[in-house]
């Protein structure tokens, strides 16, 4: 398995020039390519190879006064950019073609120098290292302090140097890493994801949502007003730019740090964790949008996929179609739709549910029922062996018209 891990790096004045410099020829190299391929398909040539473009758009560029300068940063650079070009176009054309399912991938689009998000990426053949002294060595920038939280698990096969819109700077190593799986436990729960709560576990346990957005609304507000009321292209509206990035970068990090902990804390308590497969893109749509965004379902779910991946866990995803907050989860009967306010109900039964806690049982019930017919078990009558006396060949057997056709041309 191959797991990013991220770390904060500290760039001098002259190395973030450097930095600069290789965001600035990384996102030219990925233009011209863009560029290129549009105009050979506008005068009706041929599709430009990645061997061809490469050629192109970094060694003969090299050798014009107008792209001179591309020289001043490593190659490697340059070529990942080409790479993450091609990357864009194969998922667009795969997409084209119906081999790639879901959402619409757009074709590839040109990059701006007025991004607040920069990247460029060293791979092995960079040669880059993490010495002794726990700088990290790139070349043609020199040896950027880190600060390192962990220690890597390996060595890492590449290195994304990023600058976020707040400013900071951080690397992020591939790092390929094998399994630790967790001692078994005989627990299984299944995860109700909501607004107020932010999950409900099947044990009958609720996680409130912590809602980071919202307790950081005020200080947005604020810091938004005073953006709006600068002069567009100054420093000073630069400046609050960079203010409202940064409060904005504190949001997410809490939100990441806190479901990280959560959902470390299941994988390690559960042996099975079944999730509803959640429509985040169509919800986002809603009059609830800034609070389904504020909650992040789909960060959480990737974390407990992952995690429960390295860990030797199970996890499952259940039909997102499924009624399971309209099933009653002691007799099974379909009780109907209800609105959001009714947050308990008595089902004909007698049995009381509420309302979360008895979507998380169904979720669980549904994840085990698709988990034992996954793993291979028998859902078709299993196959009978015939009786010795219907094993062989009766002579007074009928034959078909095919076998008497081809016995007689025999």
């Amino acid at each position: 398995m191959q797991l990013r891990y991220n770390y904060r790096v500290y760039p001098t004045p002259a190395q973030q020039v450097a930095l600069a410099r290789a965001f600035g020829c990384a996102r030219v190299v990925f233009n011209d390519g863009l560029r290129a391929r549009q105009q050979a398909r506008e005068a009706g040539e041929a599709y430009l190879s990645d061997g061809e473009l490469s050629k192109r758009v970094i060694t003969q560029a090299k050798r014009t006064p107008e792209r001179e300068w591309l020289g001043g940063v490593s190659a490697v650079v340059l070529q990942q950019a080409l790479a993450d070009l091609n990357t864009a176009y194969r998922n667009f054309f795969a997409w084209l073609s119906g081999k790639r399912k879901g959402r619409k991938v757009a074709r590839p689009r040109f990059r701006s120098r007025k991004d607040n998000r920069q990247a460029i990426r060293f791979t092995a053949n960079a040669r880059f290292k993490v010495l002794d002294n726990g700088r990290l060595r790139l070349p043609k920038v020199g040896d950027v302090p880190v600060r390192w939280s962990r220690q890597l698990p390996a060595a890492p096969t590449s290195v994304t140097v990023i600058r976020d819109a707040a400013g900071r700077y951080f690397a992020s190593f591939v790092v390929a890493t094998t399994n630790q799986p967790l001692p078994p436990v005989d627990r299984e729960v299944g995860i109700d994801l909501g607004l107020t709560h932010f999950a409900v576990l099947s044990n009958g346990k609720k996680v409130t949502a912590p809602r980071f957005l919202r307790r950081a609304a005020r200080k947005l507000r604020r810091l938004q007003q005073d953006l709006s009321r600068k002069q567009r292209g100054s420093n000073n509206r630069q400046k609050a730019v960079v203010k409202v990035a940064r409060a904005h970068a504190r949001v997410a990090d809490s939100r990441r740090d806190w479901q990280h902990k959560l959902s470390t804390r299941i994988i390690r308590d559960n042996q099975a964790v079944y999730v509803e497969d959640l429509c985040v893109t169509g919800l986002g749509r809603t009059r609830l949008a800034k609070s389904v965004h504020d909650a992040g379902w789909a960060q959480f779910v990737n974390m407990l996929e992952y995690k429960a991946a390295r860990h030797g866990r199970t996890f499952r995803k259940t039909n997102r179609f499924a009624p399971t907050s309209q099933t009653c989860s002691t007799c099974g009967r379909l009780d109907g739709p209800k609105p959001l306010s009714v947050r308990s109900w008595t089902c004909p039964c007698g049995a009381v549910h509420d309302r979360d806690v008895n979507a998380a049982i169904n979720i669980l019930a549904a994840g085990r029922a698709e988990s034992l017919n996954a793993c291979g078990a028998q859902v078709s009558p299993a196959p009978v062996p015939a009786p010795r006396r219907e094993a062989g060949i009766h002579p007074d057997a009928a034959c078909s018209t095919r076998s008497v056709e081809g016995i007689s041309a025999v």
